[in-house]
């Protein structure tokens, strides 16, 4: 049961990030699970339960981040993650390829939401030409963030604008990635169990967003993709 962060948790990533070498980490191993490793597992998974009890069609899987770097990658860098982040996606080879819900705690601030971060060029190929069939299904999706303030969209875009068919929907049309996220400096909040209840509220609100978008690979190929 996820009964909140605490401030020893924010106390360890700046410590982590001052610190990052194996000898301090060793040393500090169960601050870590106590106050880092374990509530993050546990907020992950009354978000997981929740989210697969109301919407269990879409086979969804939960996953943590380990806090040690790939050793591949570090190449005398730091060792060890000063963040920590779960996911709740659909399996697949390439998670970056599929529409993915997380949460992510750093020492300065954390963030959730949905992210489609490396979608294949046909894929977004397939997203303008469904836009393009009936913007007006997808103008009336995206009229729901103007009645929030919750998330923000972020993404990068192509070089050379494409054409989008309406005002509304360009923003989107010429993306090549997304992001609906909310980020906020760390604050009492962390503290909270209630915590688990916004992080909730929030995947569900962007739960149609999801739904769009994972069934975008079963589209048939535009002509000039």
């Amino acid at each position: 049961m996820f009964n909140g962060f605490t401030q020893d948790t924010i106390d360890f990533m700046w410590n982590l990030r001052m610190n990052n070498n194996k000898a301090w980490f060793e040393a500090n191993k169960d601050n870590f699970q106590q106050n880092f490793n374990n509530p993050m597992k546990a907020l992950g998974k009354e978000v997981f339960e929740q989210i697969t009890a109301d919407y269990g069609n879409h086979g969804f899987v939960h996953k943590v981040s380990r806090i040690y770097k790939d050793a591949r990658r570090v190449k005398g860098g730091d060792p060890y993650r000063c963040n920590l982040w779960f996911s709740i996606e659909k399996p697949s080879e390439e998670w970056t390829s599929v529409p993915v819900f997380w949460f992510e705690l750093s020492p300065e601030s954390w963030s959730y939401g949905l992210g489609y971060y490396q979608a294949k060029p046909l894929t977004m190929a397939k997203f303008r030409a469904r836009i393009d069939k009936n913007p007006k299904a997808f103008e009336k999706l995206i009229a729901s963030l103007e009645k929030q303030n919750e998330f923000i969209l972020e993404g990068d875009e192509y070089k050379r604008k494409k054409d989008a068919p309406t005002l509304k929907t360009s923003e989107w049309y010429n993306r090549k990635s997304f992001s609906l996220i909310h980020r906020q400096p760390n604050s009492e909040e962390l503290f909270s169990k209630e915590l688990s209840a916004r992080i909730i509220n929030g995947y569900k609100s962007l739960m149609p967003f999801y739904e769009y978008f994972i069934t975008l690979d079963k589209d048939p190929e535009p002509r000039d993709a």
